[in-house]
């Protein structure tokens, strides 16, 4: 078949300045995948509330992490297509689920260079399976796909948290890092609230409702973040030979005030100190590409809260990115993904 790929990533603001923050923010927290509240609260929180104290404080956040060729996760993701173009045959384009560029840019990129295409492999650029993430990207890419009628057929990567190539690419990413002495390796994951676990576990009875339920069989387990991440931890730390009391794990970002996933990464770090641990590495594999959350909230942030506490060594280790391991840990998922029937690849409802 005529096939192209569509690498796709989150976004990022066009520019540091407060009013592309602003239209940034809206567009990201209007997301009812983000903020699942209903339309007239959730414009209420984001646009009255939300936006106007949080731009400012954004845009000088962004300041200091940005790169003289843009924002950071945006110039990681073209680096990886880049890489990606030079190991594949098919066309290879970006998209992003907010700002530029957007998904019918992409997808009328790749009917530039082929007319006749007739099938896209996206590649979600989330290795885990979040409402918030993974499904709205999709869910997007589809309602543009069905939106203009486009005639190709789309199939989508599905998440790979626990794929050996992607555990492997990780792991290897890491072991430069990890060869110096240290007392704890955080994997510290992106978090969410509770509520998206329950509402994303198609039985209803499984997620934070059965003890060690991350560990027991279940058919939540394809939608359930909280697992996924866990898994993700586990297998890495297995492939690097890790004991159990080398490593830990924990959730960052969180918004608002409803519960979210625990142990939260912000309270950790400033207690680690207290706890013994006075050398920490700490990894944030939720992230394919580096970005606000991981250099501005992890490893400048992060590190100043852990040494101002009583830490003596931080280190944050960066995202897989473009390195060579994970490029073709890429290339063997796309191609997985060819070869596998339609409905495999729908997402779940």
């Amino acid at each position: 078949m005529k096939t192209g790929i569509i690498l796709m990533n989150l976004g990022s603001p066009d520019s540091t300045s407060v009013p592309d923050l602003k239209v940034y923010l809206k567009e990201f927290l209007m997301d009812e995948r983000v903020i699942d509240k209903p339309l007239w609260l959730r414009t209420l929180l984001v646009k009255g509330i939300i936006v106007p104290t949080r731009a400012p404080k954004s845009a000088e956040a962004y300041k200091t992490i940005w790169w003289e060729e843009g924002s950071p996760l945006v110039v990681l993701t073209e680096r990886l297509q880049k890489a990606l173009q030079e190991k594949v045959t098919e066309p290879v384009e970006i998209a992003m689920r907010y700002r530029k560029p957007n998904p019918k840019t992409a997808y009328d990129n790749l009917l530039k260079k082929m007319p006749d295409l007739e099938e896209v492999i996206l590649v979600p650029l989330y290795p885990h399976y979040a409402m918030s993430s993974w499904e709205t990207a999709v869910v997007y890419m589809k309602e543009i796909h069905k939106k203009y009628n486009y005639s190709f057929q789309l199939k989508t990567v599905p998440p790979f948290y626990k794929h050996p190539a992607y555990i492997n690419a990780l792991a290897e990413s890491m072991k430069p890092y990890l060869q110096d002495e240290y007392d704890q390796l955080l994997f510290s994951y992106h978090g969410i609230p509770e509520r998206h676990v329950l509402k994303t576990d198609p039985t209803k009875q499984h997620c934070m409702q059965v003890d060690n339920c991350c560990y027991k069989a279940s058919d939540s387990h394809p939608t359930c973040y909280r697992h996924q991440v866990t898994m993700t931890s586990e297998l890495v730390a297995k492939k690097l030979g890790l004991k159990k009391n080398q490593w830990a794990q924990s959730y960052q970002s969180r918004l608002g005030r409803d519960p979210w996933l625990l142990p939260s990464t912000q309270e950790r770090l400033p207690n680690l100190p207290k706890e013994g641990v006075k050398k920490i590495k700490v990894v944030c594999p939720s992230f394919i590409s580096d970005c606000l959350e991981t250099l501005e909230e992890i490893e400048e942030r992060g590190k100043e809260d852990f040494i101002a506490n009583g830490g003596e060594k931080y280190e944050y280790i960066p995202c897989v990115n473009t390195s060579e391991p994970w490029v073709n840990a890429l290339v063997q998922l796309i191609e997985e993904a060819k070869d596998a029937p339609y409905e495999r690849m729908s997402i779940q409802k």
